[in-house]
């Protein structure tokens, strides 16, 4: 299908002409998110987590990269990284620590909200089913970062969540133990377990991001669904991704932020758990093991 509004990539300057006929990126990205991509113009607000879901992905990502550089991943100095390195002496270590913390749990919110949107509209449907399918990779993927992430505090809590939830393994008949073992790297949470996990979850998130390309290239090929469920048959359903949904993308996701960071900055731990400020003790079980 034409459209008369969408109107072919023209590179203005000589090195972005030069770019193009090397690689094609730009053209690509126009193609994808730009004047060049039509979408239903019935789409409402549900339709907008899924950029919001991409934006959390980016801040998780990005604070990542620098919490790691101060990190330990030793049993000894993973607590005190934490809660004296990053939180007292780098400068904004507490801001980015507090943004990577709620960031996970607002990631997890949209990414929710995102799935209930598909369920109800049907967006799991035929010709988008591998669309539906890299979202569920996406998701289990985050759950393995996010549990990974919620060790590193080597806290109390982060010691005996890795404790309970490797010890789900243990329920599989004959290789279940073995499971659980060769995860900690030893029979208990320990150093072995905390280097491996840390590694992990600083590899993780670039995968994510890998199979979110290809998540919204599966999206592409047959277009966005809508709340009606019938596919745009002409150019008067449809309006360009850009301007007209960007916008839109935009003040939702600045109003979402908004709610982010009036939790980070005013309520930074009221989505943990205190029990996570004392360190790590293997012979001291918390009075409550709960899920965030």
């Amino acid at each position: 299908m034409s459209f008369s509004w969408a109107k072919p990539y023209e590179p203005k300057h000589s090195f972005m002409k030069w770019l193009d006929e090397r690689l094609p990126l730009p053209r690509l990205v126009y193609g994808a998110t730009g004047p060049g991509y039509p979408v239903p113009r019935n789409l409402n607000m549900w339709w907008n987590f899924g950029v919001l879901s991409a934006i959390f992905l980016g801040i998780q990502i990005i604070t990542g990269i620098v919490l790691a550089m101060h990190y330990y991943a030793t049993g000894d100095g993973a607590f005190n990284s934490v809660n004296q390195l990053i939180m007292r002496d780098v400068n904004g270590g507490w801001f980015l620590r507090y943004a990577h913390m709620n960031g996970a749990s607002f990631f997890f919110i949209v990414v929710y909200i995102h799935i209930f949107r598909g369920l109800f509209y049907g967006s799991y449907k035929a010709p988008r089913e591998l669309v539906w399918m890299l979202g569920l990779v996406i998701y289990l993927l985050m759950m393995a970062t996010a549990f990974m992430g919620y060790v590193l505090p080597w806290g109390q809590m982060s010691y005996w969540g890795a404790q309970v939830i490797t010890g789900f393994f243990s329920a599989f008949p004959v290789v279940g133990e073995p499971i659980r073992v060769w995860l900690l790297g030893g029979y208990a949470p320990d150093q072995a377990a905390l280097t491996r996990f840390f590694s992990l979850h600083y590899l993780l998130p670039f995968v994510i991001a890998g199979v979110v390309i290809l998540h919204i290239w599966a999206l592409h090929i047959p277009g966005s669904g809508n709340p009606t469920g019938v596919d745009v048959k002409s150019e008067k359903d449809t309006l360009p991704f850009h301007p007209f949904y960007t916008a839109k993308d935009g003040w939702f996701a600045a109003f979402f932020l908004l709610l982010y960071a009036m939790v980070t900055f005013f309520v930074p731990n009221y989505l943990g758990h205190p029990d996570n400020y004392i360190p790590a003790n293997a012979l001291a079980t918390p009075a409550h093991i709960v899920p965030e």
